[in-house]
């Protein structure tokens, strides 16, 4: 397409059908639904996920995609000309009577976390969340106790939701082409949280992978280490393993018990 692509706003649109296909079948609404889109760009996706006849907004920053977004509006889909970042999402769907919510997005490398953060902060009741992202970064939000790429973003998101590693995306798949792959993972939510008091487990998730390659003796020296040894105990680890060993759910029972 004859388009400025900005690199200030990450963008680079999916040009491959087959995956753009697959990412808006991913999740499965049905017409009293509301689906959440972030980043349409030129509105691939999007056209995709009009199929479903669900209520639909979609967050695009640039105002330049205005034309070519705005022909896709009807009384069922919306396109808010915003950054995600600033928006009160709560505020933009009260209006909406639904049966579930579902979010779905190419996100901007660069800002990839603190977007999938806001959304967790938002306390939105989502069915599923599914997100193209880097590579890399997918890795990270999929990874799964002792392994290499597991660490406290992988601990706070394996809380709240179930995590999926669905496909991966080649780099040449886009226009223009990133300097890396991508990733499409889906989140769908947990139906019973585990009781803990959040600040408290967010504290003690982060202290515990402040230095990834050190053990918890090293990472959680201000804490009662006779107290946490016990509780480790419990679990059948001890203060010389790492952080990255441990389950979210053992990082809720020491936030329980400490």
């Amino acid at each position: 397409m004859n388009f400025n692509f900005k690199k200030k706003f990450g963008q680079n649109f999916l040009n491959d059908n087959n995956v753009i296909d697959s990412i808006a079948q991913s999740i499965k609404p049905g017409v009293n639904d509301l689906i959440i889109e972030i980043g349409p760009g030129a509105g691939a996706l999007t056209k995709r996920l009009k199929g479903y006849n669900a209520n639909l907004i979609a967050y695009e920053i640039d105002t330049e995609l205005e034309d070519t977004l705005n022909k896709l509006v009807n009384e069922k889909t919306k396109i808010i000309f915003d950054d995600f970042m600033n928006r009160d999402i709560k505020e933009d769907i009260k209006d909406y009577n639904y049966d579930k919510l579902y979010v779905i997005g190419n996100l901007p490398y660069y800002i990839t976390t603190p977007i999938v953060m806001k959304i967790i902060e938002s306390n939105l009741d989502i069915e599923e969340f599914v997100i193209m992202i880097q590579k890399e970064v997918a890795d990270r939000f999929s990874a799964k106790p002792k392994s290499k790429d597991y660490g406290s973003i992988s601990v706070f998101l394996n809380y709240f939701f179930d995590i999926k590693y669905l496909f991966t995306v080649n780099r040449n798949k886009f226009t223009p082409a990133p300097n890396v792959d991508s990733a499409v993972i889906k989140f769908t939510k947990k139906e019973n949280l585990l009781n803990v008091d959040f600040d408290k487990f967010n504290k003690l998730v982060k202290n515990s992978f402040q230095f990834k390659r050190k053990n918890l003796r090293n990472n959680l020296r201000a804490y009662d280490l006779d107290k946490l040894n016990s509780i480790l105990n419990e679990h059948g680890y001890s203060l010389d393993n790492r952080a990255e060993d441990l389950s979210y759910e053992i990082f809720v029972d020491i936030a329980n018990k400490y």
